[in-house]
């Protein structure tokens, strides 16, 4: 055989690149017989340094099934991108293919791939459908439109397709995938090359199937296609197949100098991005990937520099859905897989949080400090849209995410580790989880209080406060914080600590989202054991004699009991009820008793659990489902320091305007009032209760609010969301905030975190 490389280099070159990164993969025959070989090879070529690994899906053959075959490999394999090559949707309906591959790709991380072509051998095996060359590129295009709608989960609706070849009457969506999933095309018939330029992100053909200058030829039809149909020629990748006797005496004889220079051509002249080794030998895939891929890359980059750098090219119709005021273009390269459009699959998942409802046009999800770093830089370029921080998306205030700006989400910097066992240190990262941390401390009967939900990230309520059910007997999480290191608004990384910028660290416990990206906290935990949990509902028709009696137990209890208190209006003609959550920090059965017995007598007793268990076991209370709040959350906080009986009688008309759905009484005090006030940004140490009401209108709520406020002192910045300037003054007493004001001044003048509980910076002297 004529060696298709050497006829294909003697034509004249037409100097035709597209700009991808150049990669490599190994494709693997699914051999039956040696299942575990296949998977062992597949592992080697990961550690080899290949990008892809391909199985040929022929399901009319005995050999494993590829779709079967991917998921197990995936399973033991971490980087490398995972292809059933080609799969054939006559055999394989698309809306359960697209199912499956979403399934994988998120089980994945993001690693599947789907390559489409048709096989005659298989169809006629398996009893696949005659068509005509027109009726074949019409199923296709529609099998692609199916796998791309089931994908989309950024539309609400179910899927509904009415083709010639496929009908999907009403799927639900999703799950939604890792990444947005290339689709390939394999494929020599002018008509489906067009559809490659219509609808494909890839398109691949063996070498050996070409004959002289139809590579050139098929890219020209491609190309033309890919234009008319409003797309750019360059969205789509270009994937070659070559086997060993693609090479002049063969891969494995060749010397690797000759083999680069045969492959050079197509990639600097032919635009190809991809080349795939057809081979099961070892040491054929170990000297290719050792020898011919690092030269050719080389050689590559020589030829055309920087085109190894060269970001991938989302599809016309993302492009269409960018905002405009965002240079998307100008994103930094190192963020290029770390970013999300409004026109991304994976939108729905990130636009909005817990309680809103948002649409940015723009979410950088950082994935290490180098990162945060060139996430905020380019943040930093867009001064006029709004700039919102995101750890895990839960924060009530809600200014976590915005409308048509940025949003810099450090939900991937989620590490737990244990820094030394003796001293209780451990560092965490801003995206974790507080069930995630419960989960990760209990082993070592260790706790670290925090909120009342497991969801809520660790980076919004360590920079706040953190008033959780372990509040009284331990303090606050900002009491537990020895160290931070975050990213300046100027891009620099700082340490900050008692003994390392001891101001900055005053400041970031309590109002940390105006001085800084935490991307690492490093906290002293408590040793805690198993603890008594009790939960307990009551009639609430007596708000006033209710809160009252609550109040006194609580603020006299040892200190070892902490208990939340949230109460809702009649509704539906059914009575107010209370709702008592209380923890006892013992794992002593008649402490627990001792201390949970008063709390049943406050009102009308509806029901009640009592359990011994970790506190692990308290937080893992949220589930991993993606927010998709709606709305504006309209919240008001505050603090009192005592549950006066004038204050109990206002709290109960409050309940019973109609301006709240929702209120909740924290119990405080205890070991966060040993704290002194001016130790930290969060100053209100003397209350003995936080309170927060849930309202649908603003005005309604702000009213009604208002009229209690001769008994507040203060407010939980993390509850509140009233926009109204003097709120700040609520927030921190005068010394506190003009000390902020002048920190703020200094670490970040250009106010560029300011879209938050902001505090402006003093005046420049």
């Amino acid at each position: 055989m004529k060696n298709q490389l050497s006829r294909l280099g003697d034509l004249e070159r037409i100097g035709v690149n597209y700009g991808h990164r150049l990669e490599f993969g190994a494709c693997l025959a699914p051999t039956a017989g040696s299942p575990d070989a296949v998977v062992s090879l597949a592992q080697r070529c990961e550690r080899l340094g290949y990008d892809l690994v391909v199985f040929p899906d022929k399901p009319h053959l005995a050999d494993l099934d590829a779709w079967t075959l991917l998921p197990w490999v995936a399973g033991r394999t971490r980087r490398v991108r995972l292809v059933a090559n080609v799969t054939n949707p006559l055999l394989r309906p698309p809306s359960v293919l697209a199912r499956a591959a979403a399934s994988l790709d998120l089980l994945s991380g993001g690693r599947l791939e789907v390559g489409l072509g048709a096989d005659a051998s298989a169809d006629e095996a398996m009893g696949g459908r005659r068509l005509s060359p027109d009726q074949r590129v019409e199923a296709f295009a529609e099998a692609v439109e199916v796998l791309r709608g089931v994908w989309d989960t950024n539309q609400r609706s179910p899927l509904t397709y009415a083709g010639t070849h496929y009908r999907v009457p009403s799927a639900q969506r999703g799950p939604t995938p890792a990444h947005d999933i290339p689709v390939w095309l394999q494929a020599l018939e002018p008509g489906m090359l067009r559809l490659a330029g219509q609808k494909a992100d890839a398109w691949h053909v063996a070498l050996d199937a070409l004959a002289p200058g139809q590579l050139r030829a098929c890219h020209k039809i491609i190309d033309e296609s890919a234009e008319e149909a409003g797309r750019d020629p360059r969205e789509i990748r270009r994937i070659v197949t070559i086997t060993d006797q693609s090479i002049e005496g063969g891969l494995a004889r060749r010397p690797s100098e000759q083999c680069v220079d045969e492959l050079l051509p197509l990639v600097v002249d032919d635009g190809v991005g991809t080349f795939l080794v057809a081979s099961d030998i070892p040491e054929v895939l170990e000297r290719f990937a050792s020898e011919v891929v690092p030269a050719l890359r080389e050689a590559v980059e020589r030829e055309l520099p920087g085109v190894s750098s060269t970001r991938r090219m989302r599809r016309a119709e993302v492009r269409a859905k960018r905002l405009p005021g965002i240079n998307y273009d100008a994103v930094p390269a190192s963020l290029a897989d770390a970013v999300i459009e409004p026109g991304d699959p994976g939108y729905a998942r990130v636009k909005s949080t817990y309680l809103r409802g948002g649409a940015p046009g723009l979410v950088l999800q950082p994935r290490n400090v180098e990162q945060v770093v060139d996430a905020l830089a380019f943040a930093r370029t867009h001064p006029h849209l709004p700039l919102s921080l995101r750890s895990a998306g839960h924060g009530i205030s809600g200014r976590s995410t915005n409308h048509g700006g940025l949003v810099l989400d450090v939900s991937k910097l989620n590490t737990i580790e244990v820094l030394d066992p003796a001293t209780r240190r451990v560092r965490i990262g801003p995206g974790a989880r507080w069930m995630e941390v419960a989960a990760a401390l209990s082993p070592h009967r260790w706790a670290l209080t925090s909120g009342d939900y497991g969801g809520v990230g660790v980076g919004g309520l360590a920079t706040a406060g953190g008033i959780g059910f372990l509040g009284r007997a331990h303090g606050l999480t900002i009491d537990h914080i020895r160290a931070v290191e975050m990213v300046l608004a100027d891009g620099t990384l700082v340490r900050a600590s008692e003994e390392e910028n001891a101001d900055l660290f005053w400041a970031v416990r309590g109002a940390g989202s105006n001085f800084g990206i935490v991307t690492s906290f490093e906290f002293e935990v408590d040793e805690v054991g198993d603890v008594g949990w009790g939960q307990f509902v009551f009639d609430a028709s007596d708000a006033a004699s209710l809160l009252r009696r609550w109040g006194e137990i609580q603020e006299t209890a040892p200190r070892d009991l902490t208990s939340f208190l949230a109460l809702a209006p009649r509704r539906g003609g059914q009575p107010p009820v209370a709702q008592l959550m209380a923890m006892v920090a013992s794992d002593q059965p008649d402490v627990i008793l001792d201390r949970l017995a008063p709390l049943t007598r406050v009102g009308p007793l509806y029901d009640q659990t009592v359990v011994l268990a970790p506190y692990a076991a308290i937080m893992a209370n949220a589930r991993g489902d993606e927010h998709d709040g709606r709305g504006e959350p309209v919240t008001r906080s505050a603090f009192v320091d005592h549950m006066t009986p004038e204050f109990a009688e206002a709290a109960a008309r409050f309940l019973h305007s109609g301006a709240t759905y929702f209120f909740q009484f924290r119990a405080v005090g205890g070991a966060i009032a040993d704290v002194p006030p001016d130790a930290t940004a969060y100053a209100h140490r003397s209350a003995a209760f936080s309170l927060t009401a849930f309202g649908v209108d603003r005005r309604r709520l702000d009213q009604a609010w208002d009229r209690m406020s001769g008994h507040f002192h203060g407010l939980y910045l993390n509850f509140e969301t009233d926009p109204r300037p003097e709120r700040l003054n609520d927030a921190f007493p005068p010394r506190t905030l003009a000390r902020l004001r002048e920190l703020k001044a200094r670490y970040d003048p250009d106010n560029v975190f300011r879209d938050n509980f902001n505090i402006t910076p003093a005046p420049r002297a």
